[in-house]
Formats: C-alpha cells, structure tokens, sequence
C-alpha cells in the first residue's frame, strides 16, 4: 500500500466533481462598545467584511485547494448573492461554469455578525427547493458531461433542493454503467439508497435519526458508547447500499463501520479552541481524494481528520492547502520509510523509464535556498529522492548543538515539499551506502561542494551514476541564518 504522503501527493492527479447546495457565508466584523437605545442589542461597528465559499461550494474550494481539479455543479440565482459566490469560487481557481442560475431561485446565503470575535447573529437567505424543468435538465445534462471524466464524485446535500430525485436518478444510471468512488455528505441519507457509495459521512445524531435508534446511554465521561454507536452504524448500513460508514463524532474523532470489517475507532487531535465552521468539508473532501488515490477507507479517514485538524484550528469557514496537508501528514508517520522498500520503489521506477535524481542534507532549519536548491535538482530528472542525516549524523557533522530540529521533523519537512518524492533518513556522515541501495542516475550536490573531492563519488560511479554540482542559490545558509537568530536574540536581552 502507498504511504500516506505518497496518497496526499496523488492528490494532484486527480479530477473531482463536487455536487450539491453551494451557499455564499459572509462574515461581517465589527467592535461593540455600546447597547442600542432602541432595544437590548449591541451596536456593531463594522470594521470589515469577507465573502467565501460555503456549503457544496466550500467542500470544491476544499478539493481544489487540496490539489485536486474540481468541477462543481450546483444552483445559484441571478442576485448579488449568486455573483459574489462566483467571484469567491474563481478567487479560489474553483471553475463557476457548472453553477446552473435559476432566474426562480435565490442564492443560498449565510451572513454572520461578529462583534469583537464573537457572533451576534446569523441570517440565512436563499431559496432553490423548486428548481425549474428547464435548470434540472441543465443540471443533469452537466452531470452527464462531467462525470466520465472524473476520478471521484463527492456529494454535499444540504437538502436545499439541487440534489432532486431527477439528478439522483441519473447519478444512479451513471453509476450502475461506470462504479467509482463516491462521497456523500447529506442530511437525508435514505435518498442515496441505490447509488453504491464508497462512503457516507453522518454525525452521530444524523446516523441515529436514520435508523430511528432514539437516545442512548452514554458511558462514564458522558460520551455515547462506541458500541453503541457501531451498532447504529450496522443499521445504517443495512437502510442504504453503502460500503462504509465513516461517523463523526466531533472532538472524538470518528467511528469507521465496513460492511466487512470491524469498526475502527480513529480519534481526533485534541485542538484547545476548536472551531468547526465547515471543518466537516475540509475532512470529506480529503477522505474522497485520498480514497480515489488508492487509499483503502481506514486510511482516507485517518487523511480526512488530518484535514480537519487543521481546519479546527481556525475560524470562519476556511480551505485546507495540499501543502499543509501533505505536512501534517508526513509529521503524522510513525516511522520513515525503510531503504529497502524504497529501493524496491525505486527500481521499478527505473524499469519505467525513469530518470533517479538523488541529493542529501542536514536540512536543519528550511530556507528558500533548499527549496530552490531541490527544485534545480528535481528538474533534472523525473524523480526527486533525498537523503536526510539523522541527529546523531547530524552531530557529528555540524558539532554538539546542532541540529536545532530533530530528525523527525526535518524529514517531514522535506518530505512535504513540492519538488521532493521520497524523502529518507540515514544515520552515516556521508550516503554512500544509500546511495548503493537506491543507484540514483544523478548524485547532485550545491556549489559549496565545487572543487573538492566527494567521498561518496566512489559509490555514485559504482552504480553507474553521475555527479552533478549545481550553483549556489543566493547567500542563505542554515548556519548563517542559526547566527542571526542568536545575534538579534543576544541583542534583545541586553
């Protein structure tokens, strides 16, 4: 099975259709320092306003800034509301051309007030329950365009009416033709019964209303049991044809029930203040794309929460990039890759055609000069392997108070960047012996290395591979940046 960076990666091969009830949230803040003589209310004065993408179209922001292409279908109205959603959406390279606008509906609209961090009320506004024949066959007739193309298809219904019967019809025709991985978030389940999808996404009380559970006992920290909760689970799964039910249970992660499996229970980080505006679509639309880059549905939860850790940690309705992900992720692995798993990787690369480009490093404190370093290197080839020296390594190399970040979190550094495909630790002075068991086509070194002779040269040739000195990249160096930090620190405390 792939790792869990190398699915995070996968991301950007893919092509994602997102269908559902696309809302425009605005957050207007201000400061209160006064109540209004007209009624026990506060007097906000507005200080800024932001519009952002919500409901469906917040879950194709969430894909896109994953990585991902997306398409979204959805419902808008010809008002302000549904031009500012559009303007939001392109903002964030999402492609509005698949909004149908009904001139009978209103754009969906959520306007929130803050008063000095702090909601003072929320508006909702908006109408598409009755679309028209005429915007229900456009709709269908872009579904039967956008989904031969896609790798996954995630449903966000708000049961505001731009999933209809009449598109759900269709999806199932399309689906019993062509099966692929399918996400639905929805807050009417029932309707999806037919469909085959991968994975359904329903908090703890929304499983329960399904299958009519009622109440139940919660255990000694007056949490629901989760027995109990995989029971409802069974249940749900026996109401619809879906494969799995991933349940969310807010801070206590989620419950994964398969129809052939155990449940897995998969915490959540704890977050100190957690905010869970539209958290729920950054973790399903992670879960989709990691199930459409392969990976099985333990692990595309394990993503999705990765996702929503991150989204928690910020207010309002918010995306999560692929670069934070794909951070969050590699900091997350329990252990680095073997070489000789990785060398296996390697070798088939090879057998593709493949060129293996291989460089190494402390990587102690990440400047722009590594970063644009790795990118000259990854141009050379078609894949990017690095070698990261362990602390000990690292010890010996730099002196006794280096390096400044453990070893685990340089590695996923590296290993969360752009240009970089397989990042590994290595515990010698030099990667001779890596660079034996992985036989890149290109050792590549900085022009700080110009001129002198290589230890590891030897072993590059060995296995049939070529040294390339690549220029120095500006003036940035780790131990150059380590002693301003501790000149301005010295300064400081004088």
């Amino acid at each position: 099975m792939p790792s869990p960076v190398e699915i995070v990666r996968r991301f950007r091969r893919l092509r994602a259709l997102v269908i559902g009830d696309a809302m425009l949230d605005t957050y207007v803040e201000g400061s209160a320092g006064r109540l209004c003589t007209e009624g026990p209310v506060p007097v906000v004065r507005k200080t800024g306003e932001e519009q952002v993408p919500g409901g469906a179209a917040n879950a194709a922001a969430n894909v896109r800034a994953l990585g991902a292409d997306v398409a979204l279908l959805g419902v808008v109205g010809a008002d302000p509301a549904g031009a500012q959603l559009r303007a939001a959406l392109r903002a964030r390279d999402v492609d509005d051309r698949w909004l149908v606008e009904d001139a009978g509906a209103r754009t969906l609209h959520k306007l929130r007030i803050l008063a000095d961090g702090q909601y003072v009320v929320r508006l909702d506004d908006g109408d598409t329950y009755h679309l028209s024949p005429t915007s229900e066959a456009r709709l269908i007739a872009h579904l039967d365009q956008l989904y031969p193309d896609c790798d996954v298809v995630f449903v966000s219904d708000y049961v505001y009416g731009a999933v209809s019967d009449g598109l759900l019809a269709r999806l199932r025709a399309l689906r019993a033709a062509r099966p692929g991985v399918l996400v639905v978030d929805s807050k009417a389940l029932r309707r999806f019964d037919g469909l085959g999808a991968t994975v359904v996404t329903p908090n703890r009380e929304e499983a329960r209303l399904l299958v009519e559970a009622g109440s139940a006992a919660g255990d000694t920290a007056g949490r629901p049991a989760l027995a109990e909760i995989e029971s409802v689970g069974r249940r749900l799964l026996g109401v619809i044809d879906a494969r799995c039910a991933a349940i969310t249970l807010a801070g206590d992660g989620v419950l994964l029930v398969e129809r052939d499996d155990a449940a897995l229970h998969l915490p959540a980080h704890p977050v100190q203040r957690a905010h869970d505006v539209g958290a729920g679509d950054s973790f399903a639309a992670a879960l989709a794309l990691a199930l459409g880059a392969g990976a099985r549905a333990a692990e595309a939860v394990r993503i999705g929460i990765e996702a929503a850790g991150v989204a928690v940690t910020r207010p309002r309705t918010v995306i999560v990039h692929h670069q934070e992900l794909l951070r969050r992720v590699a900091l997350g692995a329990a252990t680095p890759p073997p070489v000789e798993a990785l060398a296996t990787r390697l070798a088939e690369e090879r057998a593709a055609g493949r060129r293996i480009v291989f460089t190494n490093g402390v990587f102690d404190l990440l400047h722009a000069g590594h970063v644009e370093f790795l990118r000259q290197a990854r141009a050379l080839g078609d894949v990017l392997v690095v070698g990261v020296n362990s602390d000990r390594s690292a010890r010996r190399l730099k002196g006794a108070r280096r390096p400044i970040n453990r070893e685990r979190d340089r590695l996923a550094l590296v290993a969360a960047l752009d240009a970089v495909d397989h990042a590994v630790l290595f515990d010698e002075d030099q990667p001779a012996t890596l660079i034996r068991a992985l036989r890149p086509h290109l050792h590549v070194k900085g022009g700080d290395y110009a001129g002198q002779r290589l230890p590891e040269a030897e072993a590059v040739r060995a296995v049939g591979g070529e040294v390339v000195i690549l220029p120095l990249v500006g003036e940035l160096s780790t131990s150059r940046v380590i002693e301003r930090i501790v000149a301005l620190t010295s300064g400081a405390g004088r």
